[in-house]
């Protein structure tokens, strides 16, 4: 046995793995998730009768799954229950009375005691309504939540975006919100007992209702609402909570206006209850919500609002539909509701094939028992703390900044299998949580990062100000984009999580993946230096040229953005780079810009330029004719298509005839149009860039970034020497130009070069994607982590991976459409280096 791994049992054998259960995990990971072990995934879509299969080949290595908060993992053999129970039942309509549909009814039945004895509530107290989520449940709270103006939603900071929701409805019915920290302290008064302490935030109201000037009744419903575990930190608040606010919040909120009042307390339990047991007698909150999939996977966009009776009584339903009403006359204003909780809130046909399919994830949680699944992933998360917080660069400074608070005495009841983290470099700089993310995906391993729907837990973890947060807005950051440090703050944070099924060697790996890609050690510092500065590499002065001198040894042109290119021995330049490079592009009937990262049959699609005769050629193995398309003549349909942006930039591109949008439609699978740049001088400013400044405006057609792509024929070389599962071919890079000659990576120093007479400026390196590890190979599409994974192993600058530079074309007219200078293959390459 790895000695690593009998150190851990030493310290969490007892907990760790269900040594008392009826399998261990490795049994239990050997059976039931065999889809998580390293494979090859071979398949064939049929997409019309030309080409009848086009084939795919995924390969995955082993994949570590940490996103458990997000949505677990259902087990094989559940699954394989599901379908069973599918295939040999027949389950109909619950809302008729056929013998199939009184199946449903039992079954429905059965699936709410089995939620209801999951949270340890007696029927006669509870009611389980089942929802399309725990964000659905959340909603039908809110929506008929009696709420009046002298009414209030109390919440803690820590709270997904989906409890925040409610918020809206409280302050459009006059109602006031406002948010809490909660923390104990000592209670002299009552002999240095621990007693809850209340912070409160700002008073949110919205209308002009004065409630300081009435006198409160007392009678006022007030809803608090709190989390059994924050999604962010872990945290798992104290379900005394629930007590302590019915039934003493006149000494918690002493002085507030709405001390007085009856309070109904709401827990979100959605990532909670998955590891740990929400006992209902002991905690009587009058409402709890859950989603099925947190708990074991699947099903999906199936949830549960727990309810207790007398609550659920107060809600005011307004709207009806099939099943929530007994009778109702269509032209005049009646109706009769149903008067069973459950079938009073559960609007239309519920899902009742996903209800059928929840008895078999409880069968599973109920084999391990809640316990032991909370010990297990327990010790998980308390090694990998452990071992980031003992991670060190080689001067010393910490790697991990761990966001939990161990000196702060909150009411808390331990922490939940979530680990929230950044990461710094040696000089206390951040790593940003997408670089973090982006490297875990090439080694495999699935996390998640940003703030995770809970922006006051984010806020008050990292520190963030209202300002601070307000400036990030201003600065164009949002939720899912890779703004991820701002004014030198991270904006959001790294986060693991484990579920039931994680093992030792899904948290070693992790960390051997943290250690290998972000700690500096000794050993390391010339690596380390040369990703995180660009300087080390840009400015070393010129580098030594090969003999032979540097040349140029190909040109590619790519007329239609994201298809297959040609070569030519010689091309003319323009004022937007190679003449009709990337000057067309597909666009989908719901607007969207194709491309090979969301359609890879797009490489199939070749292209070819006949200069003299004016024509764009067009061929494509599901196509029995080649496409031409003159260009020089008004082939398009005249009209300028809508405006679109792409990477920020705007264009108007003309559309073509419906002859030439169903050839491309047939080529890429999918109803699409083709679309020519209108020539309109539109420019972007490159201002982005990594090691200089992109501050004048290149003209560009449909590009990314430049007019071109620059790859070395040498550092292509390098690359290889360092893979040892492919070779790649220069051509998989998408380059404009490959040149020959030179010490590898010399083009990353270049400031200036020259080819023939024409004059190129350096617009710095090319941050490289997840499209380059993707090939066609004979019509069979190939993915894997490579080159990727290899490049970002020794050529990251602050969180890109470069190769290649972008260039851009220094004509002597820049409103001149075309140039009268050509580029050609063999011409003398002469730089001028930093």
């Amino acid at each position: 046995m790895d000695p690593n791994k009998e150190e851990f049992l030493k310290e969490f054998g007892a907990d760790y793995g269900y040594p008392n259960g009826p399998k261990t995990i490795d049994e239990i990971r050997a059976t039931e998730f065999k889809r998580l072990n390293g494979r090859i995934f071979f398949f064939s879509i049929t997409r019309n009768s030309i080409l009848s299969k086009f084939h795919f080949l995924f390969l995955f290595f082993g994949l570590v799954y940490l996103d458990h908060a997000g949505a677990t993992l259902y087990s094989e053999l559940q699954m394989e229950a599901v379908f069973k129970d599918l295939a040999t039942n027949v389950y109909g309509n619950p809302h008729s009375q056929s013998d199939s549909s009184y199946a449903t009814c039992d079954i429905v039945r059965e699936a709410r005691q089995q939620v209801l004895d999951y949270f340890n509530a007696s029927p006669k107290e509870y009611k389980c309504i089942f929802t399309s989520g725990a964000t659905a449940a959340l909603k039908l709270v809110g929506e008929a939540f009696p709420w009046s103006d002298q009414s209030c939603f109390m919440y803690t900071m820590e709270n997904h975006n989906s409890v925040l929701g409610i918020r809206e409805y409280a302050l459009s019915q006059g109602s006031a919100a406002f948010a809490i920290d909660i923390e104990e302290s000592l209670d002299h008064s009552r002999g240095n007992l621990m007693s809850v302490k209340v912070s409160q935030h700002q008073i949110q109201r919205r209308n002009e209702a004065r409630f300081f000037e009435k006198e409160p009744t007392g009678g006022a419903y007030n809803l608090f609402a709190f989390p059994s575990e924050c999604n962010f930190s872990g945290l798992r608040f104290s379900l005394d909570l629930v007590k302590i606010i019915k039934e003493d919040s006149d000494r918690i909120l002493e002085g507030s206006p709405f001390c007085s009042g009856r309070w109904m307390v709401l827990i979100d339990a959605a990532k909670g209850c998955a590891t740990q047991t929400l006992d209902l007698s002991k905690h009587p909150a009058d409402f709890v919500v859950i989603s099925f999939y947190k708990l074991f996977g699947y099903p999906t966009g199936l949830g549960a609002l727990i309810a207790r009776n007398d609550a659920a009584k107060l809600l005011k339903k307004t709207y009806f539909s099939g099943g929530t009403v007994a009778a109702s006359i269509a032209d005049t204003d009646f109706i009769k509701r149903r008067q069973e909780i459950e079938e009073l809130f559960e609007d239309g046909t519920t899902s009742f094939l996903s209800i059928a399919s929840i008895r078999h994830g409880f069968k599973m949680l109920n084999s391990l028992t809640m316990p032991s699944i909370s010990r297990h992933t327990t010790s998980l998360t308390t090694y990998v703390r452990k071992m980031l917080l003992a991670l060190k660069h080689e001067n010393g400074a910490s790697v991990c900044t761990l966001y939990r608070s161990d000196n702060v005495k909150v009411v808390c009841h331990g922490w939940g299998p979530i680990i929230s983290f950044n990461l710094r470099r040696p000089d206390n700089s951040w790593f940003g949580y997408r670089e973090v993310e982006k490297l875990a995906s090439l080694s495999q391993i699935q996390l998640r990062t940003g703030c995770f729907c809970n922006p006051g837990a984010c806020a008050k973890y990292l520190g963030l100000s209202h300002s601070d947060l307000l400036s990030n807005i201003e600065a164009g950051h949002v939720c899912w984009d890779d703004y991820d440090v701002v004014n030198g703050k991270p904006a959001g944070a790294v986060r693991v999580s484990f579920g039931y099924m994680s093992t030792y060697e899904d948290a070693k790996k992790f960390i051997d993946f943290v250690r290998t890609s972000f700690v500096s050690l000794p050993n390391q510092i010339g690596r380390y230096h040369l990703r995180e500065r660009p300087s080390s590499f840009l400015n070393e002065g010129p580098r030594k040229l090969l003999a032979g001198g540097v040349f140029l040894k190909s040109i590619t042109i790519y007329p239609i953005k994201s298809c297959a290119g040609f070569s030519a021995a010689s091309w003319p330049l323009s004022s937007t780079g190679l003449q009709y490079d990337r000057e067309w592009l597909l666009k989908s009937l719901t607007g969207d810009i194709l491309t090979q990262k969301k359609v890879p049959e797009m490489c199939l699609i070749s292209t070819s330029i006949d200069l003299h005769q004016g024509i764009l050629f067009v061929e494509s193995p599901r196509c029995k004719e080649r496409l031409q398309i003159n260009f020089k003549s008004n082939t398009c349909n005249g009209s300028t298509g809508e405006d679109f942006h792409i990477h920020g930039q705007r264009y108007e591109g003309r559309s073509y005839n419906n002859e030439v949008n169903i050839w491309f439609s047939q080529a890429v699978g999918q109803p699409c149009c083709l679309l020519r740049c209108s020539m309109s001088n539109y420019y972007l400013n490159n201002s982005r860039c990594v090691g200089m400044r992109r501050d004048v405006q290149s003209r560009l057609n449909f590009v990314n970034e430049a007019q071109f792509l620059l790859i070395s024929k040498e550092s292509v070389s390098d690359l290889n020497d360092r893979i040892s599962s492919i070779q790649v071919n220069p051509m998989r890079f998408r380059p404009n130009l490959v040149i020959s000659g030179g010490e590898p990576y010399a083009e990353d120093g270049w400031r200036t070069l020259k080819i023939g007479d024409n004059c190129f400026t350096s617009q710095g390196g090319c941050n490289r994607c997840q499209m380059i590890n993707l090939v066609n190979e004979g019509g069979q599409m190939q993915k894997s982590n490579e080159p990727l994974a290899t490049l970002a192993s020794y050529r990251r600058v602050k969180g890109k991976i470069l190769f290649g530079i972008l260039l851009r074309y220094e004509t002597a007219d820049e409103v001149e459409q075309e140039t009268n200078s050509w580029l050609q293959v063999g011409q003398e390459i002469h730089p001028n280096s930093f």
